[in-house]
């Protein structure tokens, strides 16, 4: 009897522990209630932040760093935007639930030295379904510059009316020109005797003359392709200038496969690597 009393006695002193540390938790009101509190705090952060992007002097801050950050990664810089809407919607498209906006825009920029205005026209059609929208009408105006191979890239796409074709192009135009006059210049500077730029540093010539045969000399002609997609592409072509009476001892026809065989070396070394061998041939 006394070992049953002494466990009897050990399990009412448990179970007065086990009260005592239920009465010290937190019911289920309060539990809920800290849940509320934190969501109310949540929300009022949530709340504060949405106000401060408000504040047009901070907004203004964040679209000025998002544009310098577009301009320095496509080089595209935008001086002057302007944008009108009119609303073509008729009576009977109102009552079927459609609605049409002209959209006249007018943007001026330019892209590193190139610069440039477009004008063109969205038709925005709005229905309970979807929001669809054309453009009617683009004309594109740039500064006459020295790169003849941009004229017929931007008639087929004002002819398309491809906005997208027109700045992916002259992004990748730019970059390859940017490219041959960063090579024409480091030729030019490390070999200023061999290698002159009849055009300057903008030439898309370059001419190699060796000061112990100055009467032979060739030329490199670098233009800048744009396909009919607006793909762009180097095409790099050799002009051997010969005198007429080493034209005479030339039974082999070296001269007249020169350009085959530099092409062939443009494979094989690269842009750089072939003008380097190049000129090292006529030192």
């Amino acid at each position: 009897m006394e070992a049953e009393q002494a466990e009897v006695r050990a399990l009412q002193a448990e179970i007065a522990a086990l009260q005592q540390t239920c009465l010290q938790l937190p019911g289920p009101w309060e539990h809920a209630s800290r849940i509320r509190q934190s969501l109310q705090e949540i929300h009022q952060s949530d709340s504060a932040g949405q106000e401060s992007s408000k504040d047009p002097r901070n907004q203004l801050r964040h679209l000025e760093s998002e544009l310098s950050f577009l301009s320095m990664l496509t080089g595209f810089t935008i001086t002057d935007y302007s944008k009108k809407t009119e609303d073509l919607t008729t009576a009977e498209m109102t009552d079927e639930g459609v609605k049409k906006v002209l959209q006249r825009h007018r943007i001026s920029g330019n892209c590193h030295i190139i610069t440039f205005q477009l004008e063109f026209q969205i038709v925005e059609t709005q229905s309970k379904e979807n929001i669809s929208s054309v453009i009617t009408d683009l004309g594109i105006v740039m500064e006459p510059t020295e790169y003849s191979e941009l004229s017929e890239f931007v008639s087929r796409a004002e002819e398309r009316r491809d906005l997208f074709m027109f700045f992916r192009g002259l992004h990748f135009f730019v970059k390859w020109c940017e490219y041959r006059k960063r090579t024409f210049t480091h030729f030019k500077d490390k070999y200023p005797d061999v290698v002159h730029l009849p055009e300057g540093p903008y030439s898309h010539c370059m001419g190699i003359r060796g000061a112990s045969c100055p009467e032979f000399e060739l030329v490199i002609v670098w233009r800048i392709h744009v396909d009919m997609e607006g793909k762009v592409l180097p095409q790099l072509d050799l002009l051997p200038g010969v005198p007429r009476q080493a034209l005479q001892l030339d039974r082999h026809g070296v001269v007249d496969t020169a350009p085959q065989g530099f092409r062939s070396l443009l494979g094989v070394l690269g842009i750089e690597g072939t003008l380097e061998s190049l000129i090292g041939s006529m030192q």
